[in-house]
């Protein structure tokens, strides 16, 4: 297997866990797996590492890298109105046209020739059986369905996101006779399979591909052993509570919602009750701006920020929270890979977003989910409060009916079914 991704260890990025997971267990089920991903520095320089994913990776799986530059951001700007200002941005747009002339797609296109090539030079020193690409971002579909279509091998695109659909409105972003819809109606027709995070993707595909409607899978996002297999058990709620949320936190999450429903929610909660918020202010190596302002305002409101948390560190993390709290931007089709995670830990799950969001799915049926009404403070605040009683009335029942359903998304188990189905297409 061919395995072809940009976000790999020690990337922390978003889609990280899922590609490392999938490396991992084609192994065990069996391949023989090189991957081909960006030098480590790019993830370094560009969106922020974490060094510690690389002890997980199987010692087995083989990993090519090759370089990976991002023009536009090595072009800075002030944003301070000045003239030379002015042509920086000038330059950067230049850049960016430029970087889309290969391959349809902003900040990644210009790779798309070095990845191709180095996918055909890796089938030349040894013939690949099986090409296997995850997106975003979506040039490694592209590079996968080049050396598919040349050495005559099947392919699978992972879509742990959409192309075409913006996951958050729902809207199409852009035109069926636009570069990106010739594009990927070019790569669905030649793939082999086409797998997606949750069912409302892969019917939104289905309905607009009906004639490859039959090799499109949901694969889910899972858990991972490394991560939280060892959680410790639920403390007893003998003592002030302490709530969590550990993810991306990006300009999507309500932080400033969560903030007031907090703030409202500490005259009813249990004296000595905290919030705890964890994880990267944005995408990049960076922080987000506007994140750096929501975080700084929930400070002032009591909440505790505490930054990333290393993927070694995030069962320890989890132990010091009683009731977790998972805060995701609105949509339809949101899952996010974090809600397998806190299932896995067996805590009480307050969900502050949309009813009618994908992750909803998942949550049904496990007992200890809260659902907030909507996003807005007073809902969020009645929810925070009800968790505390979900909390306290927990039983062995609860517990073992919670880890029993995390047994079913834990990583390998999702993993295993799709990779048999592949050992069987080659």
């Amino acid at each position: 297997m061919l395995y072809i991704v940009w976000g790999f260890p020690p990337s922390r990025g978003g889609g990280v866990y899922r590609a490392l997971a999938t490396a991992n267990e084609a192994v065990r089920a069996g391949f023989r797996v090189t991957v081909l991903t960006a030098e480590a520095q790019a993830f370094r320089r560009y969106t922020g590492s974490d060094d510690s994913l690389l002890e997980l990776l199987d010692p087995d799986v083989n990993v090519r890298r090759i370089p990976f530059r991002w023009p536009v951001r090595e072009v800075p700007v002030t944003g301070d109105g000045s003239f030379r200002d002015t042509l920086r941005r000038l330059r950067r747009k230049a850049i960016a046209l430029w970087g889309r002339l290969p391959f349809p797609e902003t900040n990644y296109g210009h790779w798309l020739r070095p990845l191709t090539h180095a996918a055909l030079a890796i089938h030349a020193e040894e013939p690949v059986d099986l090409v296997v690409a995850t997106a975003n971002p979506n040039v490694t579909f592209a590079a996968a369905h080049a050396l598919s279509q040349s050495a005559s091998i099947p392919s699978v695109l992972d879509h742990r996101d959409a192309w075409l659909l913006d996951v958050f409105s729902g809207a199409t972003v852009k035109p069926s006779r636009s570069r990106e819809a010739r594009w990927e109606r070019r790569m669905v027709t030649g793939a082999t399979e086409l797998w997606f995070v949750n069912e409302p993707i892969r019917e939104w595909h289905q309905q607009r591909y009906p004639e490859a409607a039959a090799k499109m899978h949901v694969v889910l996002n899972g858990w991972d052993r490394e991560a939280v297999g060892h959680v410790a058990p639920p403390r007893p709620a003998d003592h002030p509570p302490t709530f969590g949320y550990l993810g991306t936190i990006s300009a999507k999450v309500p932080v400033a919602q969560l903030a007031q429903g907090w703030e409202l929610a500490r005259a009813i909660l249990p004296e000595g009750s905290r919030l705890v918020l964890a994880g990267h202010a944005g995408y990049f190596s960076d922080p987000d701006a506007r994140v750096t302002s929501a975080l700084e305002d929930a400070a002032a409101r009591g909440i505790e920020i505490r930054g990333p948390v290393p993927k070694r560190e995030v069962s320890s993390f989890y132990d010091e929270i009683d009731i977790l709290v998972l805060a995701l931007g609105d949509g339809r089709y949101v899952t996010s890979g974090k809600v397998y995670e806190y299932i896995a830990t067996s805590r009480p799950i307050v969900a502050v977003f949309s009813p009618t969001s994908a992750a909803t799915a998942v949550l049904a049926g496990y007992p200890g989910a809260v659902q907030s009404k909507s996003a807005e403070p007073q809902d969020i605040a009645d929810a925070l409060a009800a968790a505390v009683r979900t909390w306290r009335e927990t039983g062995a029942g609860d517990l073992a009916e919670r880890q029993r359903i995390a047994h079913r998304y834990r990583r390998d188990q999702v993993l295993a079914p799709a990779l048999q189905r592949l050992r069987a297409a080659i």
